[in-house]
């Protein structure tokens, strides 16, 4: 198995809704609606899609409960402070919660997070050390 993710999955509670945090709130435009799970334009990236949680979960095997930390983070590395802030700002106006407002990283970098109104937790962050970061935008 190669280290590479073909698509990102989401479970959602509420399709419609979370699909509308990310297009109106953030400005994602939806590649492929399907009903019951939706795409996004990824870019050239993997793509990101939501699929309604309870489906999902049965798809996979799994219970559909489940609450706290999950282990999983998305990561979204940017070209400025000044993005990270703006998306940081973007994220919570459109009902996110902002779960470390953003500063300077321990490690030299400048970052913060906020999670979605499921709970799934992104990471934005920037670093001026190198040239070859995984770059989102």
């Amino acid at each position: 198995m190669k280290a590479h993710v073909s698509s990102i999955l989401l479970g959602v509670r509420d399709l419609e809704r979370s699909k509308q945090f990310y297009t109106e709130g953030l400005g994602w435009k939806v590649d492929r609606d399907y009903g019951i799970s939706v795409f996004f334009e990824s870019d050239g990236a993997s793509p990101v899609g939501f699929y309604g949680r309870e489906g999902l979960a049965g798809q996979v095997g799994t219970s559909p409960e489940g609450s706290g930390f999950t282990g999983l983070v998305l990561t979204y590395v940017v070209r400025s402070e000044a993005r990270v802030d703006e998306i940081l700002a973007e994220a919570e106006k459109a009902g996110a919660t902002v779960l470390k407002p953003a500063g300077v990283l321990p490690w030299g970098g400048y970052g913060g997070s906020f999670a979605d109104l499921d709970g799934y937790i992104w990471s934005l962050g920037y670093s001026a050390r190198g040239t070859d970061q995984p770059y989102a935008e």
